[in-house]
């Protein structure tokens, strides 16, 4: 089958606003042309296995009977409403599908406030306080954050791309270019980044596509000290000065990125909420001046995650499984099947991880045989669980026939390149590749080195991506063979110099 793709829009400049963002959620959905889709915010990924089975039901009852994870560990229903006279689109009160999906959120927990729904992104370390690293057990602060969030009325005017991170100091979400990042320092400090730059690159060349500004305009990243217990009010405050810069500036942003001088201008107005609330609550305590400044190379931050596919040894002999969802997506039985590993022999939760995967905590280590038994089983159901499977490390947008702005089917492109591989890439381990069918690339990686495979109207590109360095490794390739061959190249020749 030829692998040439048709034409299509150009991407949206990333800079200046003129109207609301368009990124859908539970109460207003978005039209595709497989049906309405929408997306159910997971602060941190955290999950209960009551909670997973509800969303499954819902994804049968209303949905295409599929789990699409993001590159922000949320999860979306697609093909919502094929056959609801009530029409697809807008806000959930236009769509019969769309109010029961809500009513359901509502009952199990996960649509705590309508004002709020879109605004709850949060991504958060995934195997924090399961694995013996990081300084602290991230959660606390992901639900914290989270009640502040939805008990701001100011926090309701956030744009539904302002991104939260919560990272233990492994350095694994750190390195997602949120908006607003907490990293734990030790067990009683944390640092309070504020990003004004793109994530891909110390220099701040926009997202490694061409796009956003650098450091080289007003800009830059701010950080300062905090203590662990005030590091969500923390965050909380520099999501709420952000929304004061952008009402006093004019100017509509969505991203801190995007709002010249903003994160400096943050960093400050924190410290001194901050220090007002210390000084009401302890009057005769001294607080340290302000901690602004910019960020050298943080110590003991590392791009790559660890929730890689595979079993996790916790603390407490306890195990984790981690594995990742084939190009995003889990059929409900796949998806139940998880549910009910950690409801049996887990902790009755689960993670869903910013990488499109799922962490199931709390399974008896060795020498049971449960933990490897389970991941066997759900190999055996078509999950990735290790690093050699055909789909690990592949991603891909939606594509055709889902997205009317594709130009092919890139993910059927994508698994059969993928199958043509070699089941054990030489050399150094392969690079992430992620597929789009068209130049916006939809969940495309954030940090790191990854293969960029894009549909243009001559054919694929694959350009190996390393923050602002674009390496090309092929052009208009048409031939499938061809394609494969050099996106199994590029995974292994290593990031640009």
């Amino acid at each position: 089958m030829s692998a040439v793709p048709t034409p299509s829009a150009p991407r949206e400049p990333a800079s200046r606003r003129e109207r609301d963002d368009a990124c859908p959620g539970t109460l207003r959905l978005h039209t595709a042309d497989d049906g309405a889709l929408a997306r159910v915010r997971i602060p941190g990924g955290l999950l209960t296995a009551t909670q997973a089975d509800a969303l499954a039901d819902a994804a049968d009852r209303l949905g295409d009977g599929a789990l699409h994870l993001t590159s922000r560990g949320n999860v979306q229903l697609r093909g919502l409403g094929r056959g609801d006279t009530g029409g697809l689109g807008g806000d959930a009160g236009s769509n019969g599908c769309g109010r029961e999906l809500a009513d359901t959120l509502a009952e199990i927990g996960l649509l705590p406030s309508a004002r709020h729904e879109r605004v709850r992104n949060i991504v958060a370390s995934p195997l924090s306080g399961l694995d013996g690293r990081g300084h602290l057990d991230v959660a606390p602060w992901v639900r914290e954050l989270d009640r502040l969030l939805c008990a701001s009325a100011a926090a309701a005017g956030l744009s539904g791309r302002f991104l939260f991170a919560c990272d233990d100091g492994r350095g694994d979400v750190a390195a997602l270019g949120a908006d607003v990042t907490l990293v734990a320092r030790d067990a009683e400090t944390a640092e309070l980044r504020i990003d004004g730059v793109s994530p891909d690159t110390p220099s701040g060349q926009g997202d490694g596509l061409g796009h956003g500004p650098g450091r080289d305009e007003p800009g830059g990243t701010a950080v300062l000290h905090v203590s662990a217990a005030e590091a969500p009010r923390a965050a909380l405050l520099a999501a709420e000065l952000f929304l004061a810069a952008v009402r006093d500036g004019g100017t509509p942003c969505w991203r801190v990125r995007e709002l010249p001088g903003a994160a400096a201008l943050m960093a400050r107005g924190v410290t001194r909420r901050l220090r007002t609330a210390r000084e009401l609550a302890e009057p005769h305590t001294q607080v340290a001046p302000d901690a602004v400044r910019e960020p050298g190379a943080a110590p003991g931050l590392h791009p790559a995650p660890d929730s890689a596919p595979g079993t996790r040894t916790a603390r407490a002999a306890r195990t984790a499984l981690c594995v990742t969802a084939p190009l995003g997506r889990l059929t409900t039985d796949q998806w139940r099947r998880l549910a009910a590993t950690a409801a049996r022999d887990g902790d009755g939760r689960l993670r869903v991880t910013p990488w499109r995967g799922v962490v199931v905590p709390g399974l008896p280590g060795a020498p049971s045989r449960t933990a490897p038994d389970r991941l066997a089983e759900l190999a055996d159901a078509g999950l990735v669980t290790g690093p050699y499977a055909p789909l690990a490390g592949v991603g891909a947008c939606a594509g055709r026939p889902g997205c009317a702005k594709s130009r092919t089917d890139v993910r059927g492109h994508a698994v059969r390149a993928a199958d043509a591989e070699p089941a054990e890439p030489s050399g150094a381990r392969a690079l992430p590749v992620h597929w789009s069918g068209c130049e916006r690339r939809c969940g495309h990686p954030q940090g790191g080195a990854w293969v960029d495979v894009v549909a243009t109207p001559g054919g694929y590109d694959v350009t190996v991506v390393g923050g602002p360095v674009r390496a090309p490794a092929a052009t208009a390739v048409t031939d499938p063979a061809r394609l494969a061959a050099a996106v199994a190249a590029a995974r292994t020749t290593g990031p640009p110099p």
